[in-house]
């Protein structure tokens, strides 16, 4: 648990960084090098307590050490260029291992003011290096203040929700864990944490052998594109304790240099976005396509061991787009793969992004088995899904867990899926799903429709109602008026209730749009978004004909 103290510390060191250095992901950087820089020489003044000798800053790179900075009266711009002089240097260090070499690798000040770097450097001066979950945990929650990196479509997973489905697809000790799109390594901690937890005796120890802990830092791996992203999982698995974590630079989609690579467990939430134009893979991937989320998709279901498990966050398009790539995609994870489905709601990754997601529970042992895929609903994960997403009481990720475990466990017993209760949930035939041709995996379109049992008479809705009203009424009004505009995002889902936001002007929505006023009913048309239930009624809107 991270104390208040240390939560402190980071906090002011971003507050001084930020009139410097106003990207949170560079200022995570600056810290992340100052806080290695820092123990290393912690750890060389350790070794010369103990009667050994330095070994980070030693001989010519003695004069760079954290003490000489600190304590040695140097003037502001000579601390300043010595600072600089000493990060651009460690690369070439040949007393620091490769792991730090790696952590330093490009590293640079980015910025040229004396007194910030002083005020910096004498927070990081109150930081003490050991390899207590303390400080693990006060690295998490640095990494916690990165937002989007918007060019590749990554967003910072939230922590419940990694924990979640890590804990569904239940890593263990003696098993290759693998996430091809690292970020800052979430997933991999989490699941060390997992184990860890699960190799405990009744009174708290651990269970684990050297032997087993040993394949565990040699089993547990990631890969990421982003040197920046790399420097920041070796820093977090490192204050985690792992010595030499396996973090490799690479980029999963265009090289085949570890394709023939196979994993027990993926856990990964892959880029969302592609570049313009398109990925350009190789050749080996099943599913041809240029979008990144298909081929990562598609990666980690074809690099499973042949038991292998998978949980993967997903962008709706996965879900329901009917292009060919995807349909293929679809296709390929019911015949061979998919378990269950786990529909998020939107707002999951606020404040970086709106995104309707979903999870992908893969198990190639269960399907295999298995003529029925699961598909649950999170309707609340335990935080508002505003900008702020605070703390509620509403929380169905324990309910969807523990039903979505009794629907494994009864696959590998072989027993009836049919028996179960499920309150989150419904088991869908895989026949019925490939019937379409197109495999959606909208979990809703499956429901059984209660109305169809019903004894009330039924009418198309034009019948009883005007669908998409003329624009007649508009005729008088300037284009320059002033009128709400509601894009579907703001409709809620089962909730008719919604409060307008955005204003236009009516000349530039006019052609485009449909019309409405107050008290029309509005119905979300686009798949997911109709088969999630978003509808309101439209109530106060700014000059809306009566």
């Amino acid at each position: 648990m991270l104390d208040t103290e240390t939560r402190r510390r980071i906090d002011t060191a971003r507050d001084i960084l930020v009139g410097k250095v106003p990207d949170p992901k560079s200022q995570v950087e600056q810290i992340t090098i100052a806080l290695i820089y820092k123990f290393m020489d912690d750890m060389d003044i350790e070794a010369e307590e103990l009667g050994g000798e330095r070994s980070f800053f030693a001989g010519e790179y003695a004069i760079y050490s954290w003490a000489k900075l600190m304590r040695s009266g140097l003037g502001g711009h000579e601390l300043l260029n010595r600072y600089a002089e000493g990060i651009a240097k460690m690369p070439e260090n040949p007393g620091i291992p490769p792991l730090f070499r790696d952590i330093f690798k490009n590293a640079y000040l980015p910025y040229r003011d004396p007194e910030t770097l002083r005020s910096f450097l004498k927070i990081i001066d109150e930081f003490r290096y050991d390899h207590s979950e303390r400080l693990g945990d006060a690295f998490e929650y640095l990494l916690s203040v990165l937002g989007s990196q918007g060019d590749a479509g990554q967003f910072r997973t939230p922590r419940h929700v990694i924990d979640f489905v890590v804990e569904i697809i239940d890593p263990k000790k003696n098993e290759v864990i693998l996430d091809p799109a690292c970020g800052t390594a979430g997933f991999l901690i989490s699941s060390y944490k997992h184990i860890a937890r699960a190799n405990t005796d009744a009174r708290g120890h651990s269970t684990l052998t050297p032997d087993e802990r040993g394949r565990m830092a040699r089993n547990i791996r990631g890969y990421d594109i982003s040197p920046d992203m790399v420097r920041l999982s070796l820093v977090n698995m490192y204050l985690h304790g792992f010595s030499e974590p396996h973090i490799d630079e690479y980029d999963t989609l265009t090289s085949e240099d570890r394709w023939n690579e196979l994993a027990d467990v993926i856990l990964a939430n892959p880029p969302f976005m592609s570049p313009k134009g398109g990925i350009r893979p190789h050749k080996r991937f099943s599913i041809q396509a240029k979008r990144s989320e298909v081929l990562f998709v598609d990666y980690i279901a074809e690099h499973l061991a042949p038991a292998g498990r998978a949980g993967v966050i997903v962008p709706e398009g996965i879900i329901f787009q009917s292009q060919s790539a995807y349909a293929d995609l679809r296709k390929m994870l019911v015949e061979q793969a998919l378990v269950a489905v786990v529909s998020l709601p939107a707002g999951v990754f606020n404040p970086y992004s709106g995104v309707k997601t979903s999870i992908l529970i893969l198990d190639r042992g269960l399907a295999r088995q298995s003529s029925s895929i699961a598909f649950f609903k999170v309707e609340n994960d335990g935080y508002g899904l505003g900008a702020q997403r605070r703390a509620i009481e509403k929380n169905d990720l324990p309910v969807v867990k523990a039903e979505l475990h009794a629907y494994m466990e009864a696959l590998r017993s072989q027993q009836p899926t049919d028996a179960l209760t499920l309150t989150k949930g419904h088991v869908v035939a895989k026949a019925r799903i490939a019937a379409s041709k197109e495999y959606n995996l909208s979990g809703e379109r499956f429901r059984e429709n209660d109305s169809q049992s019903s004894t009330y008479p039924k009418y198309r809705l034009s019948d009883v109602c005007v669908l998409n009203p003329p624009k007649s009424e508009l005729a008088t009004l300037e284009s320059q008026t002033t009128v709400s505009f509601v894009p579907m995002a703001d409709l809620n889902e089962h909730q008719i209730s919604f409060q307008p936001k955005e204003t236009k002007h009516l000349g530039d929505v006019l052609a485009g749009y449909t019309y409405f006023k107050n008290d029309d009913v509005l119905l979300a048309k686009v798949t997911p978004c109709f088969e999630n239930g978003k509808a309101g009624i439209a109530r106060n809107l700014i000059n809306g004909p009566e």
